[in-house]
């Protein structure tokens, strides 16, 4: 066994300690009185008005899920950017291109059958 794997069990058993022990003493030293105050659900410091378990409109969730696809695309084609050089230097920057043109497309349809389906309108 190295040194690494050495040192990774050391950090991880007292990363583990360290968290066991924070958790035990808020236990220990803790109140645990519950108040009106404390049970109410918490808004930005506003009042909650109406029930905590009112529905959420479907169409919420959709547009939250486009926004996460869209975001990944831009988290992945800047690393891409950034070594796209390095591709076309080694021979390789048409096949690079293609390839993240594929990636667009796809995504490019997903965005259109999104909106073929009125996903993106916001009627509440």
């Amino acid at each position: 066994m190295g040194t690494v794997s050495f040192s990774l069990i050391i950090f991880f058993t007292l990363a583990l300690a360290f968290a066991g022990g924070m958790i035990l003493l808020s236990a220990a030293i803790g109140t645990g009185v519950k108040t009106e105050e404390k049970l109410k659900p918490y808004e930005c410091g506003v009042d909650p008005q109406g029930s905590p378990h009112r529905k959420f409109s479907v169409k919420y969730f959709l547009v939250a899920i486009l926004f996460i696809i869209f975001d990944v695309e831009v988290a992945l084609l800047y690393p891409w950017a950034l070594v796209f050089r390095e591709f076309s230097d080694a021979g390789e920057g048409i096949i690079a291109f293609i390839t993240a043109l594929i990636f667009l497309g796809i995504l490019f349809i997903g965005l259109i059958y999104a909106w073929g389906k009125k996903a993106l309108e916001w009627n509440t």
